[in-house]
């Protein structure tokens, strides 16, 4: 869009316009203030000592010679601060009897976890700091740690000895007792068809792109943290109840931050830990991660073993699904680590008409780095699992996947519609979405090209993978959590202030982290209140400006912070009527507002929204009673979650001699309801996609069998970047959410959700046919050749491209690295012997 065409003097309406953010221009040109930009008078400078074991007794610290360092000022440890730190909080029990160990901000006398911190050194610049840190003394006594997520089932090794188990929780649903399906036992016995398989949804790490970091002020009447965080209105609650603190005393600013994914929805140590270090010395104190740090001890997501159980009839027809997790904590519960799991509860049946399901949770914990949420947070787990599922049904049966899908997926005339999971979704329509995928793919051309390939025994298979998906997100409504024993409400609040100027003021407790809620928020008040989009101020992410919210996870800025955008502009209107009919000496009801006025029907007499702003500014001639304000505020808690939906097609190409694989295309068309903004929604898409292909072909966080993540350097953990991407092809449906006035449903998670499965079953599909059921994420190119030649595809000594003979066992080299990065040099799964270095080509990108 060009700027002539933003710009154009005829009014129309905002939303659903394709407007540029109003925030890029300041973080383009690097006229922003991250975190680690802030520099305050006198302020001192912490770096962390970290346990290099993951688990160990702390025997004994000296800190003699790091206190003696040039620029010192302290250097606490665990006993040091032991009385005032408390322990990190979490706020999600799943169940009554959960187990936690308590996680200190510093360890006092065991380490859980590689990077856990046993000491802080406070200095006078950060590189004094990262000297001395290297001269604290630490003896420790390792001890056992258990790894490997099966045997922290099994209780082979305990994380915690304490605790005399390594199982923190199991979570249960089940159809036939929730009275939302039948017996799964029954379904299970009586199928014609069972498709029983075992996933694993590897460990990955929230890459954002700016680190963490953390600056409190101790001066003055209340504490000050800037803080690179998603939750700045969370955290303050949970500083205030784990140091004892008035929450009036704290003030936290979330100022620009780049990018979070569910890594910064936390309460983290280095936050606690800046506080007592501003406490103790008085002084400011700055903390910033180094990218090792960031990749070690910031937390981890996903990290399961998925069983499951799929019933059918021979036509096809689904009649039970049972799921069995096996989800890792890592060494401490986080914020809302236990719950992540169960948000996938409600999601495994997906869009398909289910008759009985079962599902059971067990956490565990492990000596890692502790999980939390992560982009999608038990969604996209749940999706790959069904998806994959599908497809292997749809093999079982020789059925086409689309076909199988279509004849089990809820039809566009049954909404509302009650899932087997208890959810009610509200608006839909699969059938829309999958037609247009269908035709902007090219679906059956390309079904036919793959016979043709498959016929011809062209070395380059190609394979078509699909995924058809829904998810439950802007998290809410706050019965359902407080049902679920979830620590806080799903509730948003907003303000619309309205200024004599002929401005407008917008505060929300959403605290946006890329997703461009500056310019959403704008193009609602605009379209709302008929003022100019340039006219709007958005105000956020600092509680001392916006002191009610819950920020920004879940999908759940737009369908709920959005929505109590709306009413606050709506409850402004409501105000403005009585002053507008007193100064247009009408009725009431014979004013009508539209395009930022009110206007007597059926003349021309009006009065402009910001003319009467002026006016009560001035408060000179008031109806009597009215008091001098328009502003208004909202609080909104939705009645029920909302449910985006989409059709996700990809082809991909797998060389059977070297398992390279290749995108060939990728066509997705979401259904987000509403859309304020669309080239908002394509970027959330295409960030999206990206994290969930990354999943499918490239990323893993890897430990070897003490504990040690050896992924800990981009150089090991492999993040794509736009050279290794293709360009996508999106469109959108539309059906409005019937749950929120914007009829909106949230699209920030919807790529990551739908892309996983897509390309992982486009790859089975290219080498099903040469015996191959399932490979283990991320899908290298080792990975897919060994799969193909364990599945009888590929002889003994088959031969590679320049002719060299394969000994049986060996590996081929890494391939090229577009869309096929080459192993890490540790293999994702401990136990096997297959791993190589990789060459320059594999390294990271």
């Amino acid at each position: 869009m060009t700027v002539t065409e933003e710009r154009t003097t005829q009014r129309t309406s905002e939303i659903g316009r394709a407007r540029r953010r109003k925030e890029d221009r300041r973080l383009i040109t690097g006229r922003t203030r991250w975190t680690d930009n802030i520099v305050l008078p006198g302020m001192l400078h912490l770096a962390m000592v970290r346990s290099p074991f993951a688990h160990a007794t702390i025997t004994a610290i000296d800190t003699t010679a790091a206190k003696d360092a040039e620029g010192v000022v302290a250097v606490l440890t665990g006993r040091d601060v032991a009385e005032e730190q408390g322990a990190l909080p979490t706020a999600w029990p799943i169940t009554p009897d959960q187990k936690a160990q308590p996680h200190p901000a510093i360890a006092v006398d065991r380490v859980a976890f590689a990077g856990e911190i046993v000491a802080v050194v406070i200095a006078r610049s950060a590189a004094a700091a990262r000297d001395a840190a290297e001269l604290v003394d630490v003896d420790y006594a390792e001890l056992p740690a258990v790894v490997d997520l099966k045997d922290a089932a099994a209780d082979k090794v305990l994380a915690h000895p304490d605790l005399g188990t390594n199982v923190s929780a199991v979570w249960t649903f089940d159809s036939a007792a929730a009275g939302t399906g039948g017996d799964v036992g029954a379904a299970i016995a009586g199928a014609e068809v069972l498709i029983e398989r075992e996933f694993r949804q590897q460990r990955l790490i929230p890459a954002y792109m700016e680190p963490r970091a953390t600056v409190v002020d101790p001066t003055g009447e209340q504490y000050t943290m800037w803080t690179s965080t998603q939750v700045p209105h969370i955290l303050r609650v949970m500083l205030a109840l784990t140091l004892g603190v008035p929450e009036s005393k704290v003030r936290v600013i979330a100022p620009d931050v780049g990018g979070g994914f569910g890594g910064k929805l936390q309460v983290t140590p280095e936050e606690v830990i800046t506080f007592l270090a501003a406490r103790r010395t008085g002084k400011p104190c700055k903390w910033t991660e180094t990218r090792s740090e960031s990749l070690v001890s910031g937390h981890h997501g996903r990290d399961q073993w998925q069983k499951l159980t799929l019933a059918a009839r021979r036509d096809g027809t689904v009649t039970g699904l049972k799921v069995e997790l096996t989800a890792d904590m890592g060494a401490y519960l986080g914020l809302v680590t236990p719950g992540v799991p169960i948000l996938g509860a409600f999601m495994y049946n997906a869009i398909y008409k289910f008759p009985a399901y079962h599902f059971t949770c067990t956490n565990v914990f492990t000596n890692k780095t502790w999980t939390d949420a992560y982009r999608g947070a038990g969604r996209p787990e749940a999706t790959f699992a069904i998806e994959r599922l599908m497809d292997d049904l749809a093999a079982e049966l020789g059925m086409d996947p689309l076909e199988l899908r279509e004849k089990n997926w809820i039809t566009h005339e049954e909404f509302p519609f009650t899932t087997v999971a208890g959810l009610e979704y509200d608006s839909g329509n699969y059938e829309a979405a999958t037609a247009r995928a269908k035709e902007l793919f090219g679906y059956d051309a390309l079904r036919q090209e793959q016979a043709e390939r498959r016929a011809s025994g062209d070395p380059v298979q190609l394979g078509i993978g699909v995924s058809t998906f829904t998810e439950m997100c802007g998290l809410a409504p706050s019965r359902v959590l407080g049902a679920l024993s979830y620590g806080a409400g799903g509730w948003e609040h907003a303000a619309v202030r309205m200024l004599p100027t002929g401005k407008v003021e917008v505060v929300t407790g959403t605290s946006p982290h890329g997703q461009g809620h500056v310019t959403a928020w704008s193009q609602i008040v605009a379209d709302r209140l008929g003022v100019p989009f340039e006219d709007v101020e958005v105000l956020h992410g600092d509680t001392q400006i916006s002191h009610k919210g819950l920020d920004t996870y879940g999908s759940r800025s737009l369908v709920v912070g959005g929505q109590a955008v709306v009413r606050a502009a709506d409850k402004v209107i409501e105000k403005a009527l009585p002053l507008a009919a007193h100064v247009l000496e009408a009725a009431e009801d014979d004013l009508e507002f539209t395009q930022g006025k009110f206007q007597v029907k059926g003349t021309d007499t009006a009065i402009g929204l910001t003319d009467l702003a002026l006016r009560v500014f001035a408060a000179h001639d008031l109806p009597d009673g009215m008091e001098p304000s328009l502003d208004a505020e909202a609080t909104f808690d939705p009645v029920n979650f909302s449910y985006p939906h989409g059709t996700h097609l990809c082809a991909m190409e797998v060389d059977t001699e070297t398992g390279q694989v290749t995108m060939r295309k990728y066509v997705c068309v979401d259904d987000v309801g509403t859309i304020v903004n669309p080239l908002l929604v394509e970027g959330q898409v295409h960030g999206g996609l990206v994290q969930g292909i990354a999943q499918a072909l490239w990323e893993e966080a890897v430990y070897d069998e003490q504990g040690t993540l050896v992924s800990g350097s981009f150089v090991d953990y492999t993040l794509p970047t736009a050279a290794d991407t293709i360009s996508f092809v999106t469109e959108n449906t539309v059906t409005p959410s019937t749950t929120n006035d914007l009829g909106a449903k949230g699209v920030g998670e919807a790529g990551t959700i739908a892309s996983t499965p897509a390309v992982v079953n486009a790859v089975l599909d290219a080498v099903r046919h040469l015996g191959v059921e399932d490979i283990t994420m991320p899908l290298t190119p080792q990975r897919v050749w060994r799969a193909i030649r364990d599945g009888g595809g590929v002889p003994d000594g088959a031969a590679l491209p320049d002719g060299a003979a394969l000994p049986d066992g060996a590996a081929p080299p890494d391939a090229s690295p577009h869309f096929a990065s080459g192993e890490p040099n540790q293999d994702p799964l401990p136990g096997d012997a297959d791993q190589q270095p990789r060459d320059d080509e594999g390294g990271a990108r």
